[in-house]
């Protein structure tokens, strides 16, 4: 029976009053049973029963019941911005359900034209006005929208709420801009509370600056706040990131003492520092003594045997698993595939993709992401190409691996192509996108495709490019022999470039056998960074390019063994007692490295 007809059925059967009006039964008890039909609904379907036979019986004449079933339609936000379309006068509860609605739908940005909506109709707004707006100002990373609703929130007396407060905090760390929350955050710092710590460490660990976490966590302390499983999942996060074994042991001394020993989460996160610190074993010792295992626990242990290239265990684990009787999912194939690419071993994708079939898994964005890039870096393009059509659904992760696939094949054209095919099916590049091709873009030479892309990162999506995508570029103009142009912008750039920049353009020089610009570019990487064997390498290289090995500087009183080593470009290495790297590489040849 569906859920219109038992609400029906039981007003035809007497279960209600047949001497009252049903609109004036509805205020009475009728809302109760109203209520808890639309709670029970998980189709629009259903709610379209209910909303036709409210519209049969007048129930649709009451705020309140149309505000319910506006609440229980939201999840299929079309159904529901069509039913408040006919709402002539809708309330505060009604605009509130639909901002919430629109903030988590796949259209946010229709969030701030309600909210303007809102504003003209001369309603008073409340702290969920502004808490679901600045949601949706973080899913849509619109900074600008944000910040003057900020402004709106501070002239209405409404950043008072925490809870405001918290959500505009959350906003400017999404969108990165950790300087302006941290600021809001030391406005009122007596009304902070667990979320408002939580939240700026989580911002922090998202631009990468895990020592800022550990101090706030040491301020958090004193101030006499209690950490929850969040803070201790953002300090894990943290101090993965440190890769400091000894912060590790500490989280995990604090973590019994306060009483989370037992917990799932954070026995999972700190796992995951022990793999990540290289401790791998000690990880599979907590695992090994914990009773009770979910699959995320599994996933995290054989995704970090994947990352570190132990093959073999992580296969083996995972066969454990299924004996236990815990199923896999697509994050533990997808943890299991990211061994292939470090190993070299294909049998593991097949293994995988055999698996699949047996068990009838669909390609979602996780398993398929995973398969595309396992195949791209394991040398089998075309089979990456295959798994990423028969993906059904997409996301920009998807795309970006697919990119770079192309990318790391020295296909920039494809790369270009399979970027603008993207944008064309509504998908919104990341940073982790644009850097991909722009990568591809100076591999191939494509300087007025790389930067034409890069102005548009800038311009049309309003990403603050970091010093990755500015190496792309001067990577870019270096090959391109475009050597003076690549140092106006070194010097030029708005953010602290790193030495990674500067050897880019001192190995352009190499090429171009710029002597002198090389000698500069040496010389700046001398005063502000650590020396490197590297730059030596690179400056002898260049002047034996130009055929000028002689004109070397050198110090007085060189052996002739020195001038041997210099011919061979290392004499300065000698010189300054610096060592290079040893490389390795691994092939496996049936089944044996």
């Amino acid at each position: 029976m569906t859920l219109g007809n038992a609400f029906w059925l039981r007003y035809n059967f007497g279960l209600y009053p047949r001497n009252l009006n049903v609109k004036s039964y509805s205020i009475l008890a009728l809302d109760q049973e109203l209520i808890s039909l639309l709670k029970s609904c998980k189709m629009s379907s259903e709610t379209n029963q209910i909303h036709g036979y409210m519209v049969k019986t007048g129930l649709d004449s009451f705020p309140f019941n149309l505000g319910k079933l506006l609440a229980a339609s939201i999840r299929d936000i079309e159904h529901a911005a069509s039913i408040f379309s006919y709402i002539q006068n809708p309330n505060l509860y009604m605009f509130n359900t639909m901002l919430r609605g629109y903030s988590f739908s796949d259209y946010p940005k229709q969030t701030f034209m309600l909210f303007n909506n809102l504003r003209a109709r001369g309603i008073v707004l409340d702290e969920f006005s502004f808490i679901t707006t600045l949601k949706a100002c973080g899913r849509a990373l619109e900074t600008g929208i944000g910040q003057g609703i900020h402004g709106i929130a501070l002239k209405s007396g409404h950043m008072m709420f925490i809870d405001v407060k918290n959500s505009l905090l959350h906003f400017y760390c999404v969108c990165k801009r950790i300087e302006d929350g941290h600021k809001l955050f030391d406005e009122f710092p007596a009304k902070n509370d667990l979320v408002s710590w939580n939240t700026l460490m989580g911002g922090y660990v998202l631009v990468f600056k895990p020592t800022i976490v550990l101090d706030l966590f040491r301020k958090m302390c004193c101030v006499g706040l209690k950490a929850s499983v969040a803070t201790i999942l953002c300090l894990s996060t943290a101090f993965g990131n440190i890769a400091s074994v000894v912060l590790g042991k500490s989280l995990h001394g604090h973590c019994l003492r306060i009483g989370f020993g037992s917990d799932l989460n954070v026995l999972t996160s700190l796992i995951d520092i022990y793999a990540k610190t290289g401790h791998i074993y000690q990880a599979r010792k907590i695992f090994d003594g914990l009773v009770k295992r979910d699959v995320v626990l599994w996933n995290c242990l054989i995704g970090n045997y994947g990352r570190i290239g132990l093959v073999e265990e992580a296969l083996s684990l995972m066969q454990q698993m299924r004996l236990q009787g815990v199923k896999p999912n697509s994050s533990t194939l997808s943890g299991l595939l990211s061994a292939c690419p470090a190993s070299g071993a294909i049998q593991v994708g097949q293994y995988v993709s055999s698996y699949m079939e047996e068990e009838r898994l669909k390609l979602d964005p996780v398993l398929g992401t995973a398969l595309v890039d396992m195949y791209a870096k394991c040398g089998f393009l075309n089979k990456a190409l295959d798994i990423f059509e028969r993906m059904e659904s997409k996301d920009v992760k998807s795309w970006t691996a697919m990119i770079t696939g192309y990318g790391v094949h020295g296909q920039p054209t494809n790369v270009i192509r399979l970027f603008n095919r993207m944008e064309k099916e509504g998908f919104r590049p990341n940073e982790v996108t644009f850097l991909a091709v722009l990568s591809s873009c100076s591999h191939g030479g494509l300087v007025m495709e790389g930067t034409a892309i890069f102005e548009r990162m800038v311009r049309e999506y309003g990403f603050l490019p970091q010093v990755e995508h500015y190496g792309c570029l001067i990577d870019l103009l270096g090959r391109a022999g475009m050597l003076e142009e690549a140092h106006k912008l070194i010097k030029s750039l708005p953010i602290k470039s790193d030495a990674t920049a500067w050897r880019t353009l001192l190995a352009a020089c190499r090429v171009y056998g710029n002597i002198k610009l090389g000698e500069c570019v040496k010389e700046m990487l001398r005063k502000m960074y650590k020396e490197h064997p590297a730059d030596s390498l690179l400056i002898s290289s260049t002047y034996a390019v130009t055929g000028r090995l002689s004109d070397l500087p050198r110090t007085e009183g060189m052996k002739e063994a020195d001038i041997v080593l210099e011919k061979r470009g290392t004499v300065e290495m000698k010189r300054e007692k610096m060592v290079k790297e040893a490389g390795l590489s691994i092939i496996e040849v049936y089944n044996q490295e």
